[in-house]
C-alpha cells in the first residue's frame, strides 16, 4: 500500500472512509450517514430562554447538533431545563455538552444530553507550559491516573447510551503530552488514543474523534495521522471536522474550506463545524456547502493511479527549479483573468491590487497586488507597473513586442512553435499530456511554467496524481495549480476554489494559483486566491487573526472586538494576533499567535506575548490600545501608510 493510502480510501477515487455507525439521540453519523453540520450557541447557559431562541435558530437553519458549554456543575444542571424547554417547543435535535477541566459537569451533563465532548488536554491534566523529563514507570502512573479521573463518565454513558466525542485541540495539548511528543500532529493524535484505549477496554464505542487546529497544515496532518494510527489499532470511528478559531467574514470561510475541504476531498469526515467569528446560525449555510459538494462526488471519471510522491503527514514543499519569480525559492505566484474585458484599461487592474493616480503619473500597490495577469489575445496600451507580467495567449503574443509579456501555450503547440519566450513560457498541461514523450521533452527545459489543469469532478485528486507523475519523471519545472468555475456564485467559489487549491498547496504542491471564474468580481478572485495563500501559509500577504467563534464562555462581545482589532492592526502584514473570548480558548489556543488578546473577566482582558502573559486585568475599554502599545513595545509595530 502507497504511502498516501494509509489514510484514505483511495487517493484517486473518491471515496468516504467508512466508520462504525454512532448514534446520537436519533441521529446516525459515520457509516452510511449523511456528512452531519453542527455549530454552538454562544449564549450564557444559565440564560435559559437565549440558549433556547439561539438554539432554535440553529436547527432551522439546519444544525443537526447542537453544542451548549457547561463550564460547571451548575450550567450542566441547566442543561435539563434547556433541553425540556426545547422539547416542548418541538426541537429533539440532540444537544451536546462542551466540557473543559470540570469532570464533575461532565457527569452531571451525561444524565441531561446525547452526547458529552471533553477535551483530552484539560479533563485529567494541567497546563502550565512546564516540561517534564518522564521516566516510561511515571508516564505509565499519569496513564493510571487519568484512567482513575475518565472512567466513572465512560460507564455512565455506556450505561445511559450516550454518546462522546473526544476533541483533542492543538493549542491545548497537555505539559505531560507536550514534554513528550512535542506541540505536533503525532502529540494531538496520541492525547486522544490514551482515552480511546480507556473506552475500548471498557467496551464503550459510542465515541467520535477531532483533531482540531487554528494552523490548517497541523489540522490535517492531525486527521490524516488519526486515521493511521486507528486503522494500526483496529478502530474506525467516526471523525468531527473543524478549524479552530477559523476567524469572521471572507478570512473564516477562506481558512474553513482549506482545513475541512482537504480532508474532505480524501473521503475523510463524517460532521462538520465551521468555527466563524459571527452568529452560530451564520455557520451552517457555510458548512452545508462543504458538505453538499461531495453527495454526487462519487463516480467521476477514472484517475491514472501514480504510485505517491509525497509523505502526507509531514510537510515538504515540492522542489522547483526557478524560471523568473516562478519556484523555490520564490513564494507562489498569483495569477489574475483579466480575459473578458473588452478593452482593459488601467482601470481595472484596481481589483487587482493596484492603483494608478493619473495626477502623479504613478501606481499604487497594496499589499495583495497579483503577479500576473492573463490578458487573453490582448496586448497592453499602458505602462504597467515594474511587479506586475501580463500573460497572453501565445497566438497573440508573437505579434507583440511589449516588454514583460510572456506566452501561454497549448501543450500541442508547445513543441513546434518557431518563436518562444527566451525567458518564460507557459504551457497548459493536464494530466492526460503527460506521456512519456511529453515529459521527455519537459527536460531540461529551462523556461517552461506548467499550468497545470484539470476538468474532472474529483479534479484535486487529478491534479495531485499529475504532480506526482512530474515528480517521478524528474521534471522539476514550476506548476501553476488552474482550476476553472463557470457557474458558481461568490458563497461557493470562496469555499470551491480554497479547497481545491489548499489541498495541493498543504502537501507543498503547487509555485503559483490561476483561478478562472468569470462570473466573480475581480477583487474577490484575487482577494480568494491571496487568502487561500494565507491559509496555507504558503504566502503571507497580511495580519492573521486566530479569532474563536464564541461560546457561552466569552467574556466580551467577540464580533465587535475583532473589528476593533482588526481596524487598528490589519496593516501589520504577517503578525498573527489571537483574540480569545476566555482562558479555556486562551494561550493555549492561540497556539503560535504573536500576540494574544484575551478575556479573563467581565470587562477585564489580559494580553499575551506568544503564550507569556504580560499585562492582567487591562480594562476592556482600554483594551485595544494597550495591544497596539504591547505590538510597538516587542519592535512589531509600523505606522499605517497614508493615501
Amino acid at each position: 500500500m502507497e504511502t498516501l493510502e494509509l489514510y484514505c480510501v483511495s487517493p484517486y477515487r473518491y471515496e468516504r472512509f467508512q466508520t462504525r455507525e454512532v448514534m446520537i439521540g436519533k441521529i446516525g453519523f459515520g457509516a452510511e450517514n449523511p456528512i452531519r453540520l453542527q455549530s454552538m450557541t454562544t449564549t450564557d447557559t444559565m440564560d435559559t430562554s437565549g440558549t433556547v431562541a439561539q438554539s432554535i435558530r440553529m436547527i432551522d437553519a439546519g444544525c443537526e447538533l447542537v453544542r451548549i458549554t457547561a463550564p460547571s456543575k451548575k450550567e450542566a444542571q441547566n442543561l435539563e431545563v434547556i433541553k425540556q424547554d426545547l422539547i416542548s417547543k418541538g426541537y429533539d435535535a440532540p444537544l451536546v455538552a462542551d466540557i473543559h477541566f470540570t469532570p464533575n459537569a461532565a457527569e452531571i451533563a451525561a444524565d441531561y444530553v446525547e452526547k458529552v465532548r471533553v477535551n483530552p488536554g484539560n479533563y485529567a491534566d494541567k497546563k502550565k507550559f512546564e516540561e517534564i523529563d518522564y521516566t516510561d514507570e511515571s508516564y505509565l502512573a499519569e496513564l493510571d491516573r487519568i484512567r482513575t479521573r475518565f472512567t466513572p463518565l465512560v460507564l455512565k454513558c455506556k450505561e445511559l447510551g450516550r454518546a462522546m466525542r473526544i476533541g483533542t485541540n492543538h493549542g491545548s495539548l497537555s505539559d505531560r503530552i507536550l514534554s513528550r511528543y512535542g506541540d505536533t500532529p503525532l502529540g494531538m493524535v496520541e492525547s486522544a488514543m490514551e482515552f480511546l484505549r480507556i473506552c475500548r477496554d471498557h467496551d464503550y464505542h459510542d465515541i467520535v474523534i477531532s483533531m482540531k487546529a487554528s494552523n490548517t497544515q497541523v489540522m490535517v496532518q492531525a486527521y490524516r495521522l488519526l486515521v493511521k494510527v486507528m486503522l494500526e489499532e483496529g478502530m474506525e470511528y467516526p471523525m468531527h471536522l473543524g478549524v479552530t478559531e477559523a476567524g469572521d467574514g471572507e478570512d473564516g470561510r477562506i481558512k474553513s474550506a482549506v482545513g475541512i475541504g482537504t480532508l474532505l476531498e480524501d473521503g475523510i469526515g463524517d460532521t462538520i463545524r465551521v468555527s466563524l467569528t459571527e452568529e452560530p446560525e451564520a455557520e451552517i449555510p457555510v458548512a452545508r456547502m462543504l458538505a453538499e459538494r461531495y453527495s454526487n462526488r462519487a463516480g467521476h471519471e477514472p484517475i491514472e493511479e501514480v504510485p505517491s510522491a509525497i509523505n502526507p503527514f509531514d510537510y515538504h514543499r515540492r522542489y522547483s527549479h526557478q524560471v523568473g519569480n516562478f519556484g523555490k525559492p520564490e513564494v507562489p505566484r498569483v495569477i489574475v483573468d483579466l480575459s473578458n474585458k473588452e478593452e482593459i484599461k488601467a482601470a481595472n487592474l484596481f481589483g487587482a491590487g493596484y492603483m494608478y493616480s493619473v495626477s502623479l503619473d504613478k501606481w499604487n500597490m497594496t499589499d495583495q497586488a497579483c503577479d500576473y495577469i492573463y490578458t487573453g489575445d490582448q496586448a497592453l496600451d499602458f505602462e504597467i507597473p515594474g511587479t506586475l507580467g501580463v500573460i497572453m495567449n501565445a497566438s497573440a503574443w508573437q505579434d507583440t513586442e511589449r516588454v514583460r509579456h510572456y506566452p501561454v501555450w497549448k501543450c500541442e503547440d508547445y513543441f513546434s512553435a518557431s518563436l518562444k519566450h527566451p525567458l518564460l513560457n507557459l504551457v497548459e498541461v493536464s494530466i492526460h499530456d503527460l506521456t512519456e514523450a511529453t515529459l521527455e521533452q519537459f527536460k531540461g527545459d529551462a523556461s517552461l511554467v506548467i499550468v497545470l489543469t484539470t476538468a474532472n469532478t474529483h479534479g484535486m485528486a487529478e491534479q495531485r496524481a499529475a504532480f506526482f507523475k512530474l515528480m517521478h519523471a524528474g521534471i522539476t519545472a514550476p506548476v501553476v495549480i488552474n482550476r476553472t468555475y463557470e457557474t458558481l456564485d461568490v458563497d461557493h467559489f470562496q469555499l470551491y476554489g480554497p479547497t481545491d487549491a489548499g489541498a495541493l498547496l498543504l502537501d507543498g504542491l503547487g509555485d503559483g494559483v490561476w483561478f478562472t471564474a468569470p462570473g466573480i468580481p475581480l477583487q474577490v478572485v484575487n482577494s480568494t486566491t491571496f487568502g487561500t495563500l494565507q491559509a496555507t501559509r504558503t504566502r503571507i500577504s497580511k495580519t492573521e487573526y486566530i479569532s474563536c467563534p464564541s461560546c457561552g464562555r466569552t467574556l466580551f462581545d467577540l464580533q465587535e472586538t475583532t473589528a476593533k482589532i482588526r481596524t487598528a492592526t490589519s496593516h501589520l502584514k504577517g503578525i498573527k494576533i489571537g483574540i480569545m473570548g476566555c482562558i479555556v480558548n486562551g494561550p493555549g489556543e492561540m497556539a503560535d499567535a504573536d500576540y494574544g488578546y484575551v478575556g479573563t473577566g467581565p470587562g477585564k482582558i489580559s494580553l499575551y506575548k506568544e503564550k507569556e502573559v504580560v499585562q492582567k486585568n487591562v480594562p476592556e475599554d482600554s483594551a485595544v490600545e494597550a495591544l497596539v502599545e504591547l505590538i510597538r513595545t516587542h519592535g512589531d509595530w509600523v505606522e499605517p501608510a497614508q493615501h
